[in-house]
């Protein structure tokens, strides 16, 4: 596993007493929010229009996200199709008010552009 994070710092938030789950960490879903907000900043920049989640593929969860955790959301496009655009997501934490970060999890998002019209468009060459 690399030992720092791939692709460009898109978010970052501090997880919260009010998004942990019974057992004390933080709920999976409130960090794949997190990741697919990030996401869908980085595809509506590169499609510049707005875009969609249509897929995610592969979220491995590597480790718990703790209360106090500055979760550092992280993108990068892997491909531009002709209306779509996949983007893999990495998540880091800062943890114990250090600026030593820890992967606990990645996925791969798959976004399509969207026109006014709320239908499929193309993603610009550049």
């Amino acid at each position: 596993m690399p030992d720092k994070p791939q692709g460009e710092l898109t978010t970052r938030t501090l997880a919260m007493p009010t998004d942990q789950n019974p057992a004390g960490d933080i709920f999976g879903g409130w960090v794949l929010s997190q990741m697919d907000i990030a996401a869908g900043i980085c595809a509506s920049e590169r499609a510049q229009c707005r875009t969609v989640t249509v897929a995610l593929d592969g979220m491995h969860f590597i480790r718990p996200v703790k209360i106090g955790d500055i979760l550092c959301v992280y993108t990068e496009i892997q491909h531009v199709g002709h209306t779509s655009i996949d983007i893999h997501v990495e998540a880091w934490v800062q943890r114990d008010r250090s600026r030593n970060t820890v992967k606990v999890t990645e996925a791969k998002f798959k976004f399509v552009a969207l026109g006014v019209d709320g239908r499929p468009r193309p993603v610009p060459t550049d």
